[in-house]
């Protein structure tokens, strides 16, 4: 067993403990009353579920393990010359519940390099697809063609006692995430580049390794690329990805299945699938005005012009989120330091410096500020992938090291499988033509 595999199964022993005594004690207090908006709403704001890794402060963004995306930027290791997080970095800390050492990532990284390989009925599963498909179709029939590596399934079907669901599960987690840059590259170059293929270096950090993937060699590339994935990787468990994700695997289902569940998720234009209709929003926009360039005066028009049409506009807005995503601005700050001149960069901040003002004069917009999908587009543009369709895809190679290291802490403690319960709306006027009082259902 290696260092880091038995350090996170001594840690969640511990936590699982704590967790049954918590149970025990205090399980049948209430932690907050729902009301029947939330209930109709899409269930927002009540609290259901356990994410150990990261928690979303509506005024203050995402924090993993405690720390802040700037506190991330920090203190996380870095590659040699690079000034971004590498991402493995973020996987340990989401793991362990620790600040990883260099040497923490190095083993990380080369953990990654051995559990690399793809068999070849996943390429020939995706390649039974017309190449018109969408990414993200072709990339989840990868994934949920490599369900037959799943070591869960396997130990599972032979007899696998409870208490050491954890062990198959952080195997398929690191497979998993080991794996999902060469399915997601393997798309991209069958689907844009003739099939062309590009062989990785397994020398590089994960994030370097999958722009070479890619195709894609530029310096400023491949340091956008581990902040990408950086920023990308978690956001709570109750987005609908990882949500999902979640939901799945608490059937048992292994995580080849949750994992491809909850992208399919992930692809809804209300949420992974933004990022493409936010660079889409913008191209639309330029096209129409004849520029390269719009003034602020221009965009705020086409912004308004947008919403009178009976249209969002993309990247704009958060189910948590009373504050610029601080994810928008992490991405901001490095278009500042690589491409400040860039016309599709100044574009995305003239447009940040007038829609929040037109989304809160509706006055029913709890937040008009931009989220993570405004900014990420422009900067892919900028290193020459124009192709927004597969930003998604990116999103989830991302999403794949938060979802997965959640799904490692929930079976090492033991987590039920979900099951709320629900009601009718005839029940809902019963129960208030009784004489219950709003708010106390």
């Amino acid at each position: 067993m290696s260092d880091i595999k038995s350090k996170f199964h001594r840690k969640a022993l511990a936590t699982a403990a704590d967790l049954r005594a918590l149970i025990k004690e205090y399980g049948k207090v209430p932690i907050e009353e729902v009301t029947i908006s939330q209930v109709f709403e899409g269930m927002h704001g009540i609290p259901s579920m356990i994410g150990e890794l990261s928690l979303l402060d509506p005024n203050e963004g995402i924090r993993f393990r405690g720390y802040s995306i700037p506190e991330l930027q920090e203190k996380l290791p870095k590659a040699a010359g690079g000034v971004e997080p590498l991402p493995e970095g973020l996987f340990y800390l989401m793991l362990i519940g620790e600040m990883p050492t260099d040497e923490d990532v190095k083993t990380v990284s080369k953990m990654f390099v051995e559990r690399r390989h793809v068999p070849d009925h996943v390429f020939k599963a995706i390649d039974a697809l017309p190449v018109s498909a969408h990414p993200m179709t072709q990339f989840v029939t990868g994934m949920m063609a490599m369900q037959t590596e799943s070591i869960f399934a396997q130990a599972y079907n032979k007899g696998l006692a409870k208490k050491d669901y954890w062990d198959s599960t952080y195997e398929d987690a690191l497979n998993i995430i080991a794996r999902v840059p060469y399915v997601a590259a393997y798309v991209y170059n069958r689907k844009y580049r003739n099939g062309k293929h590009f062989d990785g270096d397994k020398s590089l950090d994960w994030a370097a390794n999958f722009a070479k993937l890619l195709g894609y060699s530029d310096p400023g590339f491949v340091e956008m690329m581990r902040l990408y994935m950086t920023i990308h990787a978690d956001h709570e468990v109750g987005n609908v990805s990882a949500h999902t994700v979640h939901l799945v695997n608490s059937a048992l289902a292994d995580l080849y299945l949750s994992y491809a569940a909850g992208m399919n998720g992930l692809a809804g234009p209300l949420h992974g699938l933004a990022n493409q209709e936010v660079i889409k929003w913008i191209f639309e926009m330029l096209d129409k005005l004849k520029t390269d360039l719009p003034t602020k005066e221009q965009i705020a028009q086409y912004a308004k012009d947008t919403l009178a049409a009976g249209k969002v506009i993309p990247g704009y807005g958060h189910g948590v989120l009373r504050i610029t995503d601080p994810r928008f601005t992490a991405q901001m700050q490095f278009a500042k330091a690589h491409m400040p001149d860039d016309p599709i960069v100044n574009t995305v901040w003239n447009t940040y410096a007038v829609v929040p003002e037109i989304l809160g004069s509706l006055g029913k917009v709890k937040n008009p500020y931009p989220n993570v999908d405004a900014h990420s587009g422009a900067l892919l543009v900028h290193y020459g992938m124009k192709e927004f369709e597969f930003y998604t895809v990116l999103f989830a190679v991302s999403r794949a090291l938060g979802v997965l290291a959640t799904a490692c802490w929930s079976r090492a403690m033991g987590l039920q499988i979900e099951r709320p319960r629900s009601i009718t709306t005839e029940q809902i006027k019963k129960w208030l033509a009784n004489g219950a009082v709003e708010g106390t259902m």
